[in-house]
């Protein structure tokens, strides 16, 4: 392995990864394991989680087939996991969806379906890893995927704007009340990245639309790898210092 890559090594380090079947929580999966980490894959599609395993290889690893808007399974899906892995050193919250809606359409319960995986699954997730006696003492890293859409408005995204600005907010409040245990908490913004989700929302939109938000990425579209290392990077334990963070992956999307 090129040494430019040893900093962030995870040497056999169990990292929980939600929405593991597709997009950015599989790149992170395949990215975190190609770093010597354990991926712990979580995700409602026990067949599409083995296909995430199957493309990194030999890596040992661990499947749990969870639907995450059921709150009240995590904890013990979690906490199933100290007899035959031992502890865990962190988590990657990639997963998510969204509901393109005008206001005149966005109840509700349009919001709360967001909501629940967005935010909540993410936090209970968080709750679950955090439990003393399921992380490694010396201290882990969580990394939440929020968006773009958290630090900018969209029309036809009010519920997903408003779930994802909380993600971001909810870090911050994590990253300073877990920092005496030395756990870092941080999140990444993503701009459009090439996934089944972001095809599908853009599928709603007139080609006009859609091709305006391309061209606003002076970068063009990322890929899922693009958030993948960064992902690695802010639950790398090499990255000690680093705590509240919300990073924008967006190919310059914000920095207009």
């Amino acid at each position: 392995m090129s040494n430019d890559r040893s900093p962030l090594e995870f040497a056999g380090r169990w990292i929980v990864v939600s929405g593991a079947s597709s997009g950015i929580g599989r790149a992170a999966a395949i990215e975190l394991a190609s770093r010597g980490a354990r991926p712990i894959l979580i995700g409602r599609d026990a067949g599409r989680l083995t296909e995430t395993a199957k493309a990194f290889g030999g890596a040992e690893h661990r499947i749990v087939e969870l639907d995450l808007t059921r709150h009240a399974d995590t904890a013990p899906a979690i906490a199933a996991l100290r007899p035959d892995v031992g502890t865990l050193y962190g988590l990657c919250h990639a997963a998510g969806v969204v509901q393109t809606r005008p206001l005149s359409t966005n109840t509700v319960e349009v919001v709360q379906s967001q909501l629940d995986v967005n935010l909540l699954a993410g936090l209970e997730l968080a709750r679950a890893v955090c439990r003393r006696e399921l992380m490694v003492p010396e201290g882990g890293s969580l990394v939440f995927i929020s968006s773009i859409y958290g630090l900018v408005g969209m029309p036809g995204q009010v519920g997903y704007c408003a779930t994802k600005g909380a993600i971001a907010a909810a870090v911050r409040a994590m990253a300073i009340e877990m920092a005496r245990r030395n756990i870092r908490v941080n999140c990444i913004s993503p701009g459009l990245v090439e996934t089944r989700m972001t095809v599908a929302a853009l599928g709603k939109l007139s080609t006009e639309h859609a091709d305006k938000l391309k061209g606003a990425h002076p970068l063009g579209v990322g890929q899922p790898e693009d958030v993948a290392r960064a992902i690695a990077f802010l639950l790398s334990p090499a990255n000690r210092w680093i705590t509240g963070v919300d990073l924008p992956v967006d190919g310059g999307f914000t920095a207009q």
